[in-house]
This record gives C-alpha cells, structure tokens and sequence, in this order.
C-alpha cells in the first residue's frame, strides 16, 4: 500500500531502504524533520548519513572511485566537484526522471540547471541557490545625499568614492580579496562588464578586453575605495566583518549570507542595511545565480529508481518552499513568484533576488575538473590590481597560464 501510493516500487526487487548522504546544511535539518511524512507516503526508510564539506569529501573520493553502491542519494556541489563526478560517470544521467510530469522540472531556474547539466544530460537537481547581491549602508547613503543605492557600477564607484573621501573612516566599498575566495564574488563583475572565463569555443578568455576592465574595475574599487592597508587574503567571514562592524558603505557578496549583517547579535549596523540587485555594467547587470548544493543519483547505486522518488519528494515544490520560508534560497520559479516564498527575507533582498534569477549566469567560476587550481590562476590578477599592479598585463599572464591549465586538462 505505501509503495503504491508514489507510483508503485519502481526497483522490482530493490532495497526499500534508501540511502542518502547529505552534507551540514540548514537544508538538511529541515529535510531530516520532514522525513517521516516521506516515509509514511512510500513505506521506505530513509537511512542518512550526515557530514561536514571536507568528510563529505573525502568519503566520495574513496566510495565513488570504488564503485561503491552503498550510497543511493548524493548531495554535492555541482560548481566544486560537478564536473569531476559527471566525467567520471559517478552521477547517474536523469534524463528519464525528470520527465515525471507532476514534479515539474522546467519550474527549475535556468542558470542552476546549467550547472547540473553535463554534455546536455541533467545530471542532478539543485536544491540550494545563491546569487550575489549589493550590500549597503542606508545611513551612509542619506548622509552622502544619495537617495537610492548605484544601479549601474559607474555610480558605484562615484557613490563608494564619495563616502570615502567624507568619512575617513569608513571604506567606500568592500569584497572579498584572496586570490581564490574573489574569484566566485569577481564574476558578477566580469560576466556585467561581457567577459567570462572561457569564450564559446572553449579556449581561455581571461585576457579579454571585458576581462581586463573587470579586473582593472574590481581591483581598483578596493584600492581607491577600501580600507586604509587593505589585507589581499579577505575571504567572506574577514570582509563581512568589515562591514558588519560598520566600517564599510557597500560590500557585493553572496545573498545566502545576509544574516550575518540583519542580526543583531552578529551586526552593529543591523538595522542600517540595504540590499540591491547587483549593479549594471556595461553588458548589464549578470550577477551569478547557481546551486550551491545539488542532490544526484550513484550511478553504481542498485536502487535508483527508489533514490529518485526520495529526489522528487525533497526537490517538490512543496519541501523547496517550506526550505525557502526558513531561509535556504531553492531553484524553483514558482515559489519565489509565490509571496509566502519570499515572506521570511526582507523585501529589498527578495526584490535583489528576483531581479538576479533573470539574467543570471549559471557558474561562478571556471567550468573544470580541478577548480581550485583554476581558481588560484585567474584569481592572480584581482590581487593584482588591487595591489595597484598593471591589471592587463596581469590578465594576459594569468590567461596563458590558464589556457595551459585548459590544454593539460583536456588531454
């Protein structure tokens, strides 16, 4: 009776107990609390195992490269281990699946489709998303006379520069500065100013006249704009900070982390911050929209077809916005055109949001097998402008070592 009740078994003979390794996420609180509705609906157990990012990580690396079966249900990072996990066929193509007409896969965004989609195969759902948006400060901006937040970056800069030179104290802007933990905050920029990191044929684009003003433009900001003797290995807790303490007017950073600036206990300027969509540049405003976490089917698991009912159960529109009303931004339009979709963030951001899920870009740094060591390459010359170093020439290195990154990964 259970198992009729979502559709009939599906596996045949196959294990009811399906199993699901999830990382630490509010997300998956939520999802554990909801369990026993799940369990009740299909009559099958739920057995989950529950680790930090870097465990979680390592216990991939040796069941997957084993052919382990003992997973069923895996939630990974499409933008971090993506495309190392599809190369290597550990996720399971899900191009029947997300066929079931009920569950509705074109609710999806496209930009978090993207980036589980691997050589046109969906080869994942995501589940949590995060796009960037433009902190600030509205008690700064009044007193500077600016009666609504920059909508292009040339009033950002104007506007950053002006509360700067009024208020010695205060940085103009702020944003993340290390090498590596830019890059993702950088690409906003870049994909607004037209570049990105490769073109359409694949090669290395970091050199790119868009490339080399995005570079120039960030770099700069934070060196004419930031903070007297500016540290060029901030990542978001150190430039957070920053801001939350007060010392800053405007900061760009993931919308996921706005707590930390709205509550008090975290926040000295909580009752002072605004948000805004991701200011245009000269191809638009193309701020970032992508799934930080996905869930996927082990392509060595022998019990797929109860592995998507848990899938389809926990990707619903139902669970996306009950996940959404607590806090934890989901892929599906319908829920954030629903108002009690957006009722739990405050309006501005969810308006910030709105406006980036339309014309945002689906990855947030380079699409490869070895992203960290991508990331450190085109990160290069973001500390170097900022450390006031010829931002082109820098492009240009940076560009050949990634085109030699490109070349080796490739063979």
């Amino acid at each position: 009776m259970g198992l009729s009740a979502c559709g009939g078994g599906g596996d045949g003979g196959a294990s009811t107990t399906v199993r699901v390794t999830l990382a630490n996420h509010v997300w998956t609180e939520n999802i554990k609390q909801a369990l026993p509705e799940f369990e009740k609906q299909t009559g099958l157990q739920v057995e989950i195992t529950q680790l930090g990012e870097d465990q979680l990580s390592d216990q991939y690396n040796v069941k997957l490269n084993a052919g382990s079966s003992d997973i069923d249900v895996m939630m990974y990072r499409p933008l971090q281990e993506g495309r190392l996990f599809a190369k290597n066929k550990y996720l399971a193509d899900l191009s029947a699946q997300v066929k079931s007409t009920t569950w509705d896969f074109s609710d999806f965004q496209a930009g978090p489709v993207e980036a589980t989609t691997y050589e046109d195969k969906p080869v994942g759902v995501p589940i949590i998303t995060e796009q960037e948006v433009l902190y600030y400060r509205k008690d700064l901006l009044a007193k500077a006379g600016l009666s609504a937040p920059p909508k292009t970056l040339d009033e950002l800069k104007a506007a950053a520069a002006k509360i700067k030179a009024a208020e010695p104290d205060v940085a103009g802007f702020i944003a993340r500065t290390g090498k590596s933990a830019a890059v993702t905050q950088f690409s906003s920029f870049l994909y607004s100013f037209g570049g990105d990191f490769v073109d359409s044929s694949g090669k290395a684009a970091v050199n790119s006249d868009a490339a080399k003003q995005a570079y120039a433009y960030y770099g700069g900001l934070i060196k004419d704009s930031g903070p007297a003797n500016v540290s060029t290995d901030m990542g978001w807790p150190e430039a957070m900070a920053i801001f939350t303490q007060g010392k800053a007017a405007f900061y760009t950073e993931a919308n996921s982390l706005y707590k930390n600036a709205t509550d008090p206990a975290k926040s000295k300027i909580s009752d002072e911050v605004g948000f805004a969509p991701f200011p245009a540049g000269p191809s638009g405003s193309k701020p970032y929209n992508i799934p930080s976490w996905a869930l996927g089917v082990n392509s060595s698991s022998e019990n797929t077809g109860n592995a998507w009912k848990f899938i389809e159960w926990a990707t619903s529109k139902e669970q996306t916005l009950t996940q959404q009303k607590s806090g934890v931004p989901g892929a599906r339009s319908s829920v954030w055109a629903n108002p009690e979709g957006t009722s739990t963030f405050p309006k501005d951001l969810a308006e910030a949001i709105a406006a980036s899920t339309k014309a945002g870009v689906g990855h947030d740094r380079p699409l490869v097998v070895k992203v960290a060591e991508a990331r450190e390459i085109v990160g290069q010359p973001i500390v170097d402008a900022i450390t006031g170093k010829d931002a082109a020439a820098a492009a240009d290195t940076a560009n050949a070592a990634f085109q030699k990154f490109l070349d080796d990964e490739a063979k």
